[in-house]
Parts: C-alpha cells; structure tokens; sequence
C-alpha cells in the first residue's frame, strides 16, 4: 500500500475529524474479510498495516495442539517448536501467508472502507450538530416541493418541512429564505432526518428570544403560548422586577419588535398578555382585548366564569370562538363565557364576594392597538 495513500488519511483526519487510528483499524478488519473471501480461507487470521512504510502483511493465527484436527486453525507441538521452541501447548503461532497479488485486493478494500467511514463519520458530525439544536430556531433555503413536505436547506443537510407543519396564509417557492423550529432529529440508515416546521408554538417563542433582548437574558420570562397558525396567536409574559413592563418590552418601541414578529409570521395576529399565579387576573389579561367584568373560578373542575359586558360578549369570544380557544390554551383553564345579561337572569351575577376585573368604560369600545399585541 503506498505511502501517498496512508498521508491521505492524514488529511481525512484534519478534513472531516475522523481518527487516523479508527481508520486504520478499520482497513485492517476489512482486509481480513477480503484475503478469507477471495482466498478462500476460513481460518484466524490477522493483517499488520506499517504506517510508517505503507506495507501490510497477513499472519495466520494457529494454536499449538498435541494432536492437529483442523490444520486451518492449528499446528502440532513439533512444528511449532520449528519456528521458536520455546512455544508450549496452547500458545497462539502466527505465520506470514500474505499472497503475492494482495497489494491490489487491498488497495481496492481499503478505498471502500475509506469511503465508507467519511460518509459515516459525516453523518455523525451533522446529526451531532442538529440534535443538539432540537427546539431551536434556524434560517433555511427552499429547495423544491412535492406533494408531501417542502424541502428546507439547512447547510449541509435538506430538512423536511411536512404539510401539516406549514403556515395555511403562506406558500413557499424555491429559494425562498424562512426561519423554521426543529422539532425532531432522528438517525437513520441514511444518515441524519431533520424535521422542522412553521406553525409550531415553539416558533412564535424563539422568534420572540430573539427579537426581545429582555427575553434572552430573562428579565422577562415567556410562561405559555397558545398558536393557531397564519391566523391569531397569545402569549404570556411575567418579570420579577416590578419596575419592567413585560408586556411593554416585548411590544417594543411603537411596536417595532412584535411587528417584526408579525411581518416574519406573514401578518399573523399576536397578543400579548402579562402572566398571574392569580386565575382570576390571568384569565381576565388572557381574553384581551375584550374587557372583563368578573371572573368566578371553580378549582376542583379548574374551570372559570367569565361575565363581560354585554358588547364585549362577540370580542371575548371571538371569530368561530377562537379568542376563548386561545385563552383556555394560554391559561390551562376551562372558560365559559357569560354576557352580563344573562349572568343576572341566572342570578351568578353580581356576587357578594366581588371578584370585579374591571369598570367598563366609554373608552373601552376603542381597543389600543399595541397595548396587548397586533390586532
């Protein structure tokens, strides 16, 4: 074996970080099998590869025996003592049978097994940097559809992004450039499979990581999300301090930091509303935009009455109920929603333990545009 092939291992080992010595090892055994098949032998054999000199030699492996049953595995006491006397019954002898024409048999072995252990060893790398990018956010190219899922260039791989994954308001062409959550890595026999996706809630939140300053470096903490893709989504802020606004920070100056969000999500709605360990607070900042009566809270069921005005009754609700969808996504609690009408005919409202949210106001049929998000 030449020299220039062994420096060349050198070189895969700078390349593509894969050891000189698991390579060699590997030539090795696979050298074994190759001199068994195409000789024909079925007996213990070992293959010596020189790096220094770039030569190889196959060594027979025989135990030394009083009686020979299988002369492809052993050899008798008196011959052994022909190489070394000092050998004794079940010591291991090994004889160099290396055939004359090996060289080229070994050659074409060892480019195979080369090959073999780059395209492996590739594969590890990229699967070892996407797992550890599970939940996380990347920029990727689209590089062409088909029927079931948009294939997303994500450096040296194609993620997949299937079909129920993708935003319903949004297509996607070839070359397009769109950030996408990867949800999952999995290792097959083809190497690495990465699946990402667009309406995933973990998206909204990475986006928010990372448009928000106060976010990443936790001021502001995200509690929960609640996503309908391409169409409306909710989510709740908390910060320790008192002095900071969540709500406030992840809106951004004139809103410049949830409409960039927006703008990414192709004109998706967000609102954003502040977290409480208080289920009658939270529920009531959950169903913004609309304003909140009162909020009558049953723990054993984890479910809440809501009375709102009677005005306010389609907002809290929403289009085909999405706004109290959202809600009871965003707070884990069930919601039922009552008009203030007919919370007194059924005698729920007022109650004597006043659980009052808010005073309705003339001024509460104008909804702020950034006080709680985009509407």
């Amino acid at each position: 074996m030449s020299t220039e092939f062994l420096d060349a291992l050198t070189i895969l080992e700078k390349d593509k970080g894969i050891s000189r010595d698991v390579l060699i090892d590997a030539i090795e055994a696979a050298l074994v099998s190759a001199y068994k098949r195409n000789f024909n032998q079925a007996q213990n054999v070992r293959v010596d590869l020189n790096v220094d000199t770039g030569t190889m030699r196959v060594f027979a492996r025989k135990e030394v025996v009083d009686e020979v049953f299988d002369p492809r595995l052993e050899i008798s006491i008196e011959d052994a003592k022909n190489y070394n006397p000092n050998y004794v019954v079940g010591d291991i002898v090994e004889l160099e049978v290396t055939p004359k024409d090996f060289g080229r048999i070994a050659a074409q072995t060892a480019k195979q097994v080369v090959t073999q252990r780059v395209r492996e060893a590739e594969r590890g790398i990229v699967y070892s940097e996407f797992i550890d990018r599970e939940e996380d956010i990347m920029t990727g190219i689209v590089q062409r559809l088909d029927h079931r899922y948009i294939y997303v260039a994500l450096g040296k791989i194609e993620a997949l992004l299937p079909i129920n994954e993708q935003m319903p308001n949004e297509s996607y062409k070839p070359h397009d450039r769109i950030k996408v959550f990867l949800t999952k890595v999995e290792k097959t026999t083809k190497g690495p499979q990465i699946f990402v996706s667009r309406s995933h809630p973990g998206l909204l939140k990475r986006l928010f990581e990372i448009e928000v300053p106060e976010i990443f470096d936790g001021t502001v903490e995200i509690k929960s999300v609640a996503r309908e893709a391409g169409d409306r989504s909710k989510i709740s802020v908390y910060a320790d301090n008192p002095e900071v606004d969540p709500v406030g920070a992840c809106v951004g100056a004139r809103g410049g930091r949830v409409q960039a969000i927006v703008n990414e999500l192709k004109g998706e709605k967000i609102d954003i509303v502040e977290w409480s360990e208080d289920p009658v607070e939270f529920v009531a900042n959950a169903l913004s935009p609309s304003k909140v009566l009162e909020v009558q809270v049953n723990e054993e069921e984890k479910a809440t009455t809501v009375i709102v005005p009677d005005y306010q009754l389609s907002l809290a609700i929403g289009k085909r109920g999405q706004n109290a969808r959202l809600a009871a996504k965003l707070t884990n609690w069930k919601i039922d929603i009552k008009s203030e009408t007919d919370a007194r005919a059924l005698g729920i409202y007022p109650r004597e333990e006043n659980l009052l949210v808010s005073e309705p106001t003339e001024s509460d049929e104008e909804d702020d545009l950034f006080k709680d998000g985009i509407e």
